[in-house]
């Protein structure tokens, strides 16, 4: 077997290390790139002992040099509390990130994935969203940091492609959990499981009336795989989500009753432009890919919930 040498920029991160470990598994060497920022060494320490893992200390931001086959480019936070934080940088780590990738994947004729996100459909007036969706996105906002420097790197990657025929995938996640997500990132399963763990109030902004659709990790981690090894002339971008969606609600009485927890819920004002509803199309991943998710809401909480008990 011909081993691929496989690139993972922001591999220490919660989905960065679910992808280095599963391409590992698939009989690859990969090399993980991080300045954790918001990724962990604790994600990846288990696999440090695998001869075939290296892991380098690196900002997306600055030049990168390697001979790799395969790139995949995740390097960014991807919480709303993270990418907040420093709204410049994370414009940067998108946009510079990109340039430099997309300048290695060129000089050494690798193919090179970018991880973009459903969040470049901004606040959606279609529903469900299709990959034709232009978006509706406000440019200033507080979250245009992550949502436009997503939708720059996705025209940086097209015309890399165009102008100098760079072999690129272009997928766009949907909201994904499982074990190894932050704690403290924000997000409304980890929230949500971390509350209910402790017993104390749910938070909900909005009514919760809003709708979100999740997919468990492992199910995204296959789909970015088969994308990377779809026909050449396919590019994407190509949705990878659960088309199943349930309201803030409705998550929130699952996790309560999975964790057995006394919490309540109690309500909060909606933060700015966040998005009423969240649903994908996944036909063209249907069809390209021959891929759709195959682990439902209350199994992969199950598994989530196991992990932050195990941590928290």
């Amino acid at each position: 077997m011909i081993r691929k040498k496989v690139l993972v920029t922001g591999g220490a991160g919660f989905l960065g290390s679910h992808l280095c470990e599963r391409l590992l598994k698939d009989g690859n060497e990969v090399v993980c790139l991080d300045n954790y920022f918001t990724g962990q060494k604790q994600n990846i320490v288990h696999l440090l002992g695998n001869p075939f893992f290296e892991l380098i200390r690196h900002d997306v931001t600055m030049p990168f040099f390697i001979e790799v086959d395969e790139i995949y480019n995740l390097a960014c936070p991807a919480s709303p509390i993270h990418y907040q934080y420093n709204a410049i940088k994370t414009v940067k780590t998108s946009v510079m990130g990109a340039i430099n990738m997309l300048g290695l994947a060129k000089r050494i004729k690798a193919r090179i994935l970018q991880a973009s996100t459903s969040e470049v459909y901004g606040d959606p007036d279609i529903h469900p969203q299709t990959e034709s969706y232009w978006g509706h996105v406000n440019p200033i906002g507080t979250r245009a940091c992550y949502d436009e420097g997503k939708r720059v790197a996705e025209t940086l990657f097209v015309n890399y492609h165009r102008q100098n025929n760079v072999r690129i995938k272009i997928i766009r996640i949907f909201n994904t959990y499982g074990p190894r997500m932050h704690p403290q990132d924000g997000r409304v399963v980890s929230n949500f499981i971390v509350q209910a763990l402790k017993g104390e109030p749910i938070t909900i902004y909005g009514d919760g009336s809003q709708t979100r659709s999740f997919q468990y990790v492992d199910d995204l981690i296959e789909g970015m795989i088969r994308m990377m090894n779809t026909r050449e002339e396919f590019t994407g971008p190509v949705n990878i989500g659960n088309p199943n969606e349930f309201t803030i609600k409705e998550l929130a009485e699952t996790v309560i009753r999975l964790t057995n927890s006394n919490s309540k819920l109690t309500y909060l004002p909606l933060p700015s432009d966040d998005p009423v509803q969240r649903q994908p199309d996944i036909d063209l991943a249907r069809r390209e890919l021959g891929w759709e998710p195959t682990i439902q809401l209350e199994e992969g909480l199950k598994k989530t919930i196991g992990y932050f008990a195990s941590v928290i």
